[in-house]
This record gives structure tokens, sequence and C-alpha cells, in this order.
């Protein structure tokens, strides 16, 4: 279903932007080397996440950019649940493990296919990176009822055993924060590609649409659920929302971030 979702999107999106595509017509000179620094909202088919990019213009069409990623990592299983006996503070995914995510490093190289010819037009781009993947997981803790007498339950807060604790008996999953201690880590490697739409109507700021595919591998299953198959490699769709700024060595006080929110904002030198 998550994948569905996420090609509607994606259909909708190219469908809708176009709409944007008529607009004034850029008068500005356009600098060369057009030097970009950008943050990204990811969704994915198995979690989401963000991003920080750094690109540099090659020539006229081409750049090449270095990423980090970091996101949550979800099991095609994970349906949430709330004990049907007791009024409890919360949801729980039951048989439910460990909590994983992962930080991605990557170096990528991206196209232009279409150039923007006017400030209100769609630049169409496609991209291709790379590079080491780590997940990292924590285990989850749950608070587990135990029967003291006819009424009475004591709460223990430990790590879930399918075999002797049903659902009824999960009361709710205890703080985040424990099991920190007891992280584990598994190193692999990931790829992505997918086209770019970048239809912002100022030269200075960057907005663009991304969707496309990821592949990642590790060397091992990644522990996440106690009742259903694990996997050690992962295809995704995903669809982004990056917004972010063009480098301008002449004015350096436009390449701050918080130069995209200001209602009046300085002239480009261009």
């Amino acid at each position: 279903m998550a994948m569905k979702k996420l090609l509607i999107i994606f259909f909708v999106g190219l469908g809708i932007i176009p709409l944007f595509g008529q607009g004034e017509i850029d008068e500005q000179q356009k600098i060369f080397f057009r030097n970009e620094r950008s943050f990204g909202f990811l969704l994915n088919s198995d979690g989401f996440g963000i991003s920080f990019r750094e690109a540099k213009r090659l020539n006229y069409r081409n750049k090449k950019y270095f990423e980090i990623e970091m996101g949550t990592i979800k099991h095609p299983k994970e349906y949430r649940d709330r004990n049907p006996y007791y009024q409890t503070p919360g949801t729980f995914v039951y048989g439910k493990m460990n909590f994983p995510f992962y930080l991605r490093g990557s170096y990528g190289f991206q196209h232009e296919m279409f150039h923007k010819a006017d400030l209100g037009g769609v630049a169409v781009r496609y991209f291709i990176s790379g590079g080491p993947s780590l997940a990292i997981y924590k285990p989850i803790y749950y608070k587990v009822l135990y029967p003291v007498s006819n009424y009475e339950f004591q709460i223990v807060e430990e790590k879930l055993d399918v075999i002797t604790h049903p659902p009824y008996d999960i009361y709710s999953r205890a703080s985040f924060t424990k099991g920190l201690s007891e992280m584990k880590l598994i190193p692999g490697v990931y790829g992505k590609g997918g086209l770019s739409f970048e239809y912002s109507k100022e030269e200075k700021i960057i907005h663009a649409v991304e969707a496309g595919l990821v592949l990642t591998a590790y060397p091992q299953e990644i522990p996440i659920m106690a009742t259903a198959d694990n996997k050690a490699i992962y295809f995704s769709l995903f669809v982004s929302y990056r917004f972010g700024l063009v480098i301008d060595p002449l004015n350096p006080e436009t390449n701050k971030i918080s130069y995209i929110f200001r209602r009046k904002r300085a002239p480009a030198n261009y």
C-alpha cells in the first residue's frame, strides 16, 4: 500500500508542477558555476528521513554532489495495536524487537535534461548516487503485565518474548531511551537514482521535488520483527522535497539558510 501511495503522489506531482511552467522571463545573467546547498525531507516506502546535500557544478548541465542522509527503517509487517482490555497510554507494534534507523553518505552525479528557460518554469534532471549505509538498531522494551492476584498486576519493563507474552499481556511500550546502551551496528552499501523537478521562481532559492528508487544491501538481516521474516536487502521507492540556496561567492550573507525565510532579500550578484 505504501508503494502505491508513493506512485500516486509521484504522478500527481508530475501533473501539477508543469502548471507553474509559465512565469516572467529571467532577464538576470545566470551564474555559470552554480554550486548549491540544500536540505531534503524524504518519504520512503519503508520509512522516512532527512538529508543534507552539497552540489558543485562541473559544467553547464552537470553537477557532482555529496549527501548525508538519516532515516528510519520500517518492516512491511508492522501494525500498530492497543491492548483491548486496558486503558493504555499509547499504541505498540506487537512482535517488534528492535527499532532500526540508518545513516548514509554518498557521492552522486546529476544531469540536467531540460533547462528552466524562465523563473516560472521547471528544470528536469536525473541523478544517481551511492555509498556506505550504516544500519543502527536498539532493542525495544515493553511494559509487561504480570498478575499478582485476581485484580492486581505488576508492570515490568523488559524485552518482548512472543512465546510467553501474548498481545493482551502488553500494557504499552517503555521509554524510547530504554535500551540505548545496547545499540548495534550493521554496515552496508546503497545506491539511489531518480528524477528531480526544480521549480523555484527565484534564481537564488531552490525548491525541488524528487522521486526515484533506492537499493540497500547489508551482509545480514536486520532483526526488526520476531514474528515475520526480516531482510538484508531493501528495495524501496521514495519521494522528497528539497529546499536550499545557490551559493553566491560575491555575497556571502545570502548563503545562510535563514536567507530563504527573509521577506526582503538582497539582490544576487550574477
